[in-house]
């Protein structure tokens, strides 16, 4: 996180089950709680009302699980995360855990930036050609489908979006979308293609590709935890 004194820290969690309803600031009102009850060290923002330095990642849209999201906030000084992991999951809404953390460089890349691709399990309505319609769909040159921005209904083409799909068995598919410079839903692209409908959808992994590297976010941006002094 960009000019910030104190431990830069990048959480991952999970969101599963019924807590899938629940809103992106929702999510964010849950950590805060979490934050205080645990007593993290955080450090806030300066001014007239501050807040604790808490990034998040992607949005991940209601109705949606994941396997891994991310956010990124500020210690004001280091502690044992591995000793956090278990207290922050309980006091977290049923379906939310802490599943990892590490220490972050400083100035890292903010992950709405950093993430470049997510892979989605996606389950659709049974449909006897949804291998055909797969495959016409990755060899069109355009999938325009209609979307809401800002209020109003636009047509965009979400082809250059998809990096590969692929069906694993009869009522599900596996999905890699680009997050840059444009993403979509995996419902919109389904709509896109034509005959498939999501009946629900998990984002199992996102993506940080720099240098001709490859890494999950926990282990992208990552600093050797120095070793407190001994007294002598």
């Amino acid at each position: 996180m960009r000019g910030t004194i104190g431990v830069p820290v990048r959480l991952k969690y999970t969101k599963h089950g019924k807590v899938r309803f629940i809103g992106h600031r929702d999510v964010a009102r849950a950590m805060e709680r979490a934050f205080r009850i645990v007593q993290l060290p955080l450090t806030f923002t300066e001014g007239f009302s501050p807040h604790p330095k808490v990034s998040f990642g992607l949005a991940l849209s209601t109705g949606h699980e994941s396997d891994g999201e991310y956010l990124d906030l500020v210690l004001a000084h280091d502690i044992d995360l591995e000793a956090v992991l278990e207290p922050l999951s309980d006091a977290l809404p049923d379906g939310m855990a802490i599943v990892g953390a590490t220490r972050i460089v400083d100035r890292a890349p903010a992950l709405q930036e950093a993430v470049t691709a997510v892979d989605w399990r996606v389950n659709i309505e049974p449909t006897d050609d949804a291998a055909e319609r797969l495959a016409v769909g990755l060899a069109a040159t355009a999938l325009p489908t209609t979307r809401r921005r800002k209020g109003r209904e636009v047509v965009e083409d979400v082809r250059p979006v998809i990096r590969t799909l692929s069906l694993v068995d009869a009522t599900t598919i596996a999905m890699e979308l680009n997050t840059q410079p444009r993403s979509a839903k995996p419902g919109e692209v389904l709509a896109a293609i034509g005959g498939l409908t999501e009946v629900s959808a998990r984002r199992t992994h996102q993506w940080i590709e720099r240098d001709g590297a490859r890494r999950e976010p926990l282990s992208a941006d990552t600093r050797e935890h120095a070793p407190e002094a001994r007294a002598s």
